[in-house]
């Protein structure tokens, strides 16, 4: 038995590209939830729904946790939770009604629950919080297992006595000591399905651990309603020593930093790259971060503190785009920080993104020469999605029409009026990989023709702009490290040559 149940609603076989992909990570921000109702007393048990099924598995687990109350708490460290996707909506307002079916209360906290309180609200969830919740989280159940909810706590959102939607004075709850809460309570979770999963795909075990939380810098595009722009950072003693334990107790062999932004603070990496030598506890990791972050004495640290793999925010080769898109970043310092990389042999790959209105395809030119000219290790490419609470959504929603969030990760739907419809955008994007891909030393049996990819990208162009894309006026100073425009027809040519 428990007083609370906490469950997330990220199932992975209902994402196929994370089922290709085979890279589950335990819900650390759930996780980190269990400890704090812990730490306040409060008994905590979870269902973890990201690879058990959630029938009947969760109906199981309420008649052997028989919980006074029910918490959905998605994991805000998994960039799948931030990106909204309806078929974890559309599970969380299962899991809220069979809960519902038990007499439970239900609470939920997300990203996704943020931006549509109401629906949640009228599909089976009691109570939403917003905002930073572990402390808010604590109180509220402290206050519902004494028989009397404390309506006034920051963050909450409710349904009335007149059904009608409200919610505390204080819109937004914030936690100003996260980074002293004890780590996520592992072990309340079964982590040999992860095992299991990862060494039947990859032949290693990788975990994932958390340095930080929240991102400081305001890239117009990226929603952030749980920490808006702070920023908080967690000892590097703290987190050497989960990395020890998680080496030592539970045999991981790699760890993957869901962090927002990773090195943001210099001496802090060098403390960290101390720390895990002093503790002798070095695993290979990788990180994400921004290139404009990588000087050589911050390189030099993640070296030698075991990373091996850094994802960054690149979006475009375009500084025109990247100054739309607020992202304070110049091409050139991608090409440095590609080159930094390189030379102390740590993977450099890219996130991309493209249809960001105005984008042209010249801009779009532009980013194929950036990588062509730098070669990253890897790159991922998503589309422009406008998700509430940014200036990009604002720029461009009276565009979009009934269908507002991805089904799942691969969807990639352009639902305002970006430049070319969908298949151009996915041509590209398959043209783009399987160039990179063609780089590595795959087995050729695998290997895609890129050039006829591109080739299909040289017909589409054409026939699928779109006449009403969105378009922008902006600032389009030059950067010194744009790439020269390349010709499609000599793109295509080239990519038959690699």
């Amino acid at each position: 038995m428990a007083d609370v149940l906490l469950t997330h609603s990220y199932h992975l076989p209902y994402d196929p590209k994370q089922v290709r992909k085979m890279q589950p990570y335990a819900p650390l921000g759930t996780l980190y939830a269990a400890s704090a109702l812990r730490a306040g007393n409060i008994s905590v048990a979870v269902f973890d729904t990201m690879l058990e099924p959630p029938d009947p598995g969760f109906a199981n687990a309420l008649k052997q946790s028989r919980p006074n109350i029910v918490v959905i708490y998605e994991d805000d460290f998994n960039f799948l939770s931030k990106m909204c996707l309806t078929r974890m909506r559309e599970l969380a307002w299962q899991l809220a009604h069979e809960a519902r079916e038990t007499g439970t209360v239900v609470i939920a906290h997300g990203s996704d629950a943020t931006d549509q309180a109401e629906s949640y609200l009228r599909n089976g969830v009691d109570f939403i919080l917003r905002g930073e919740a572990e402390q808010t989280l604590v109180e509220l159940c402290t206050t519902i297992l004494s028989g009397s909810p404390n309506l006034d706590l920051p963050g909450l959102v409710y349904l009335d006595s007149a059904g009608r939607v409200a919610q505390s004075a204080n819109r937004i709850s914030k936690n100003p000591s996260w980074n002293t809460l004890p780590k996520p309570a592992r072990e309340l979770i079964d982590l040999e399905p992860y095992r299991r999963a990862w060494i039947s795909a990859h032949g290693h075990f990788s975990a994932n651990v958390v340095a930080s939380r929240g991102c400081p810098y305001r890239c117009n595009w990226c929603a952030k309603p749980i920490s808006g722009n702070k920023f908080q950072i967690r000892p590097a003693n703290l987190v050497a020593a989960e990395i020890r334990e998680l080496k030592e107790m539970y045999g991981v062999q790699h760890l993957w930093f869901g962090d927002d932004v990773f090195a943001l603070n210099h001496r802090w990496v060098q403390d960290f790259a101390d720390e895990i030598e002093a503790m002798q506890c070095a695993l290979p990791f990788k990180i994400q971060s921004r290139a404009d972050l990588m000087t050589h004495t911050t390189v030099a640290g993640l070296k030698r503190a075991g990373c091996t793999e850094i994802w960054m925010g690149v979006e475009s080769g375009s500084q025109k785009v990247l100054n739309a898109m607020d992202k304070g970043l110049r091409v050139s310092d991608v090409v440095t920080a590609r080159a930094r990389l390189g030379d102390v042999g740590i993977r450099a790959c890219y996130f991309l993104q493209f249809g960001y209105p105005g984008e042209t395809w010249e801009d779009i030119e532009q980013t194929i020469a950036l990588v062509r000219s730098t070669r990253p290790d890897d790159i991922g490419i998503s589309f422009s999605y406008p998700l509430p609470g940014t200036v990009f959504y604002e720029r461009v929603q009276e565009q979009i029409g009934a269908k507002r969030n991805w089904t799942h990760s691969d969807d990639l739907c352009v639902m305002f009026r970006a430049a070319y419809k969908d298949e151009f955008y996915m041509a590209l994007r398959n043209a783009l990989h399987a160039e990179v891909n063609s780089w590595r030393n795959i087995d050729s049996s695998e290997a895609v023709d890129a050039g006829s990819l591109w080739q299909q990208v040289f017909e589409l162009e054409p026939k699928t702009r779109n006449t009403e894309a969105t378009t922008l006026t902006t600032d389009s100073s030059s950067d010194p490290g744009m790439e020269k425009l390349i010709p499609l027809h000599a793109l295509v040519a080239a990519a038959r040559q690699v």
